[in-house]
């Protein structure tokens, strides 16, 4: 089958499984998110044997330990994708949402309501949770998905979508609610991009390079999820024994995810105070530490820090240190290096904070906390679809409303425009 005509066979049935779900009532939406997620649990064990073959042949390419660690299943794991539905089952339902109400003085009365876009596709790397994470939320908000995962999680995506589609079957509801792109041919990949007569919107979930391809390439409305060099700042007022376990976490607690902190900036007047321990405490995790000649003094095995690295997004234990000489110079360093996706002030001086937060161009700032809390299960959203990194429709992580459009319903009573 050529390239276009497999791609709109898949366009088709999705258009048509769009208008299905739309008269889905939110019982009915809840009650097969249920069932997938169970069904996902009884069938852990041929999940992890089609991860295994995904996992191995990744181990054979010399893939980074970071991405091995994205494309890891456990039984943990597949239990938290399971979670996933089930927290998506248990929230309100958005579409319907009555967002706004107003009658005009000739008697229009106006309702903005939430509605789906429609059909939803869905670029991602070697990420296999992010199959099941898709379908709940696009499910839940009466959206068809398709997508199209990478290459080095295909056993593990195609096993992942046809337990979901089986579930769904069962449930009475089209198995076409979710449909995988299993050519793994990169024009697929690109043609999929042009698919707009079928697609409403784009959402790429990976690297740099697929997130830029996607944005270059697409033309259907994509929503960019960014990726993420994210910031620690330890100002002059930082309670150090609160700063080193939250920096440790941050870069640490998952070294391959978009939250964790890659770049560390330290005030100049606490560099003596901090950085040994903080040094110490890294090289106890194996994190190579690339930093400025300052902090080189404290940190005598450090690495000369480039320019490279302060934009970089490690996805490794590495992490990049510099010292400043305030929360300004912090702030012009941040917002010229980072991401725009999550950064991070330790301080217990007020004002310094409010000036962080004000200040730092990102989708989530923090103060006195980890960066690994950029994450829709952690915000109460249930799983997340991405963290929006750009300032139209969305920004942050991406839940319900997020993949949700609106339209205006309009009632009168026999008006007509003078």
């Amino acid at each position: 089958m050529e390239t276009m005509e497999y791609l709109e066979q898949l366009g088709r049935k999705a258009v048509s499984a769009k208008y299905e779900l739309q008269q889905l009532s939110p019982e009915e939406k809840n009650r097969a998110l249920l069932a997938a997620a169970e069904a996902l649990v009884i069938k852990t064990q041929q999940i992890l044997s089609a991860n295994d073959k995904d996992y191995t042949a990744a181990q054979q390419n010399g893939m980074a330990k970071g991405l091995l660690d994205r494309l890891k299943l456990t039984p943990e794991r597949i239990e938290a994708m399971a979670e996933g539905l089930r927290q998506i089952a248990a929230l309100e339902d958005a579409v319907g949402e009555v967002m706004e109400s107003f009658d005009r003085p000739n008697g229009l009365h106006i309702d903005k309501v939430r509605v789906p876009f429609g059909v939803i596709g869905i670029i991602y790397e070697a990420r296999p949770n992010v199959t099941a994470d898709a379908f709940g939320l696009c499910f839940k908000t009466g959206n068809a998905v398709i997508l199209k995962g990478g290459k080095d999680a295909f056993y593990s995506n195609m096993e992942i979508t046809e337990v979901i589609r089986e579930a769904l079957s069962q449930e009475k509801i089209t198995k076409d609610a979710v449909q995988l792109i299993t050519d793994n041919n990169r024009a697929v990949t690109t043609a999929f991009m042009q698919l707009k007569q079928y697609v409403d919107v784009l959402i790429p979930r990976g690297g740099a390079g697929l997130i830029r391809a996607v944005v270059d390439n697409s033309t259907i409305p994509v929503i960019e999820t960014g990726t993420g060099n994210c910031h620690i700042y330890v100002d002059e007022d930082a309670d150090i024994d609160k700063a080193i376990p939250v920096i440790i976490n941050a870069k640490t607690q998952r070294i391959g995810v978009c939250n964790a902190c890659e770049s560390l900036l330290i005030h100049e007047k606490i560099a003596d105070k901090i950085l040994p321990r903080l040094g110490a405490a890294l090289r106890e995790k194996h994190v190579e530490i690339r930093a400025d000649s300052m902090a080189r003094g404290y940190i005598p095995d450090a690495k000369e820090a480039t320019d490279e690295d302060y934009a970089a997004e490690y996805l490794d234990y590495i992490i990049s240190v510099k010292t400043v000489s305030g929360v300004e110079e912090a702030v012009a360093h941040i917002n010229r290096y980072n991401t725009k996706h999550s950064d991070a002030i330790i301080t217990e001086n007020k004002k310094n904070a409010a000036y962080f937060l004000n200040g730092v161009d990102s989708a989530c700032v923090y103060v006195n906390a980890s960066t690994r809390f950029t994450d829709g299960f952690e915000f109460g959203f249930g799983a997340e679809i991405g963290i929006s990194t750009q300032k139209l429709h969305a920004r942050g992580p991406m839940g319900l409303k997020e993949l949700t459009t609106y339209k205006y319903l309009i009632h009168g009573n026999g008006q007509i425009r003078e």
